[in-house]
């Protein structure tokens, strides 16, 4: 489903080059949960963005399913994200004048879908994690759980083959981080592909895979018994 191959991200910085992504191979196969670790400026971050195709690798291949999108231009690779990848956020990233119901429809308007499918698919969206009571509720009225919820709602509204979580535990409580943390577990048994970035090691306990990224390097791709 995704293959990186010999995949680097640099930037500049004044004068300088900065190498944020070294040379990375990786393959993620439809239907794994894989955690990407590693401390703060290891590139982790920069890896989910081009494979969330919201960067560009400065040079190597980025196959998608069946298509290079290494060098796709910013409304291609917009395209892709809309249709294929939902995202979660460790801040949630909701609208806060929209109701739970609108923020989870919001997808659904960049895709083109009518009003009335619009808001069956976001209640049905929200009823499946649990929220069927809160459609109408701002996110000022909402927990920080209750939030993240809404945010996964809204990555799942476009029946993605892939989401991609980005430290979604990272504002939460325990217990809190738990039961999303099972929301994931769920969806990831009905065959949508999961991968999420985290430093937490009880975050990446849930997954399958974990990949650990240090320097811009892949330093160890673990497959676990769970």
């Amino acid at each position: 489903m995704i293959q990186l191959t010999s995949i680097s991200k640099s930037y500049k910085v004044g004068e300088e080059i900065l190498d944020v992504l070294k040379d990375i191979n990786l393959s993620i196969n439809e239907g794994e949960f894989v955690a990407i670790m590693g401390p703060s400026g290891s590139g982790k971050s920069t890896l989910m963005n081009v494979i969330g195709c919201l960067d560009n690798p400065t040079s190597g291949t980025y196959l998608l399913g069946n298509e290079d999108i290494s060098a796709y231009k910013d409304e291609e690779l917009a395209k892709v994200r809309n249709l294929s990848i939902g995202f979660v956020f460790q801040q949630f990233q909701l609208l806060p004048r929209l109701t739970a119901l609108k923020n989870v429809e919001l997808p659904m308007i960049y895709a083109g879908v009518g009003r009335k499918e619009r808001e069956a698919r976001a209640k049905r969206a929200l009823e499946k994690v649990g929220l069927a009571n809160r459609v109408n509720h701002l996110p000022n009225e909402l927990s920080g759980g209750q939030k993240q919820r809404v945010a996964i709602a809204r990555s799942i509204v476009n029946h993605p083959k892939i989401i991609l979580a980005d430290e979604p535990t990272g504002a939460l409580d325990t217990k809190t981080s738990i039961s999303i943390m099972e929301q994931f577990t769920e969806l990831n048994k009905e065959g949508v592909t999961v991968i999420l970035v985290t430093h937490e090691q009880e975050v990446a306990d849930y997954a399958k895979r974990i990949i650990t990224v240090r320097d811009g390097l892949i330093l160890s791709d673990e497959e676990r018994g769970r």
